[in-house]
């Protein structure tokens, strides 16, 4: 599976899981345990923010305060439409992938930060599910891809606070399970 095909399927599923959030949601705790719905929100929300700005050579010192605060305001569901809807057109810009980013430490290829982006996509998507009651949503596919590109990886962030400790699971789960299992999360939910 190719990076902007991995995104975009990571970035479907998040939106259809955003358009499901009712009212009585919002406070409604989330397997991160310091985030409730809209906090998760918000995260991915700043997250998207911060690509178009990333992806066009910005730095984060540039940004300065930019992408802080409250970036939900009163309409939090419209906040990602247009925080979502500005970063992958960004990501599908002729040339997004082909060069580097300034990131929180330091200069990275932009594959790499899109891959990146794709799992926190994916995982926040598996802890929005999981707040709403939701079947799990991440496609074996995309599970398996993130597994191959980003699981090994995700042991050098052990420590780190990025991540909870891995859950363990038998080898056989489905890759869904395994994917979550690996960043700290029990899939049985």
């Amino acid at each position: 599976m190719e990076l902007l095909d991995a995104h975009g399927s990571a970035m479907r599923e998040f939106d259809r899981l955003v358009h499901r959030i009712d009212a009585g949601a919002w406070d409604s705790p989330t397997p991160c345990t310091d985030w409730n719905v809209r906090e998760l929100l918000a995260h991915l929300v700043s997250e998207q923010l911060w690509v178009p700005h990333l992806l066009g050579g910005g730095t984060i010192a540039g940004a300065g305060d930019r992408f802080d605060g409250d970036v939900l305001g009163d309409h939090p569901v419209r906040a990602w439409e247009r925080s979502s809807a500005r970063a992958r057109e960004a990501w599908l810009a002729d040339g997004a992938t082909g060069g580097q980013v300034h990131v929180s430490f330091g200069r990275i290829d932009t594959t790499e930060y899109g891959w990146q982006m794709t799992l926190d996509l994916a995982v926040h998507g598996w802890d929005l599910a999981s707040a709403l009651g939701a079947a799990q949503p991440i496609e074996a596919a995309l599970a398996r891809e993130l597994l191959d590109t980003m699981g090994p990886q995700v042991e050098s962030f052990a420590g780190s606070g990025i991540f909870g400790e891995p859950v363990p699971v038998a080898g056989d789960a489905p890759a869904a399970d395994r994917l979550v299992a690996l960043l700290g999360r029990d899939p049985v939910r």
